[in-house]
């Protein structure tokens, strides 16, 4: 059992990789064809990222998918441990050597960019630099 875990086991910290801009641009106009209504993108600053990233034992973020309380599609973000658990407590010692227990960052307050129709001229990039087509 032990044996099978470790031969599936993720590395969390290396999932992700660089694809380019052209297939990221051919990926984000495919979705924004099949969901015309939804949300153009969403932008997520670097402060929030890194004071997540800095948790200890935090090696990814995760994403959900979530409605916020104006009921709103948003992101809810959470640090992720080697295990892929989401990381909701862990401990520190404080200056006077004993154990705490700290919340983990569960967050959210994206800037949901506004649904906007791709450009229909392949050669005028919108507010990003990136060019969209529609077949």
């Amino acid at each position: 059992m032990i044996q099978n875990e470790l031969i599936t086991k993720r590395d969390i910290q290396a999932i992700g990789e660089e694809i380019g801009y052209e297939l990221g641009a051919q990926m984000v106009n495919d979705y924004q064809v099949a969901n015309p209504q939804d949300a153009y993108c969403y932008v997520i600053g670097r402060n929030i990222i890194e004071t997540i990233l800095a948790q200890p034992g935090c090696v990814g973020i995760q994403f959900y998918n979530a409605y916020n309380e104006m009921g709103e599609k948003t992101l809810v973000y959470v640090g992720l441990d080697a295990d892929g658990k989401a990381i909701l407590e862990y401990s520190t010692v404080t200056k006077e050597g004993q154990l705490s227990f700290e919340k983990g960052i569960v967050a959210d307050r994206i800037e949901r960019r506004p649904t906007t129709k791709p450009s229909p001229a392949p050669t005028t990039p919108d507010a990003d630099g990136w060019n969209w087509t529609i077949d």
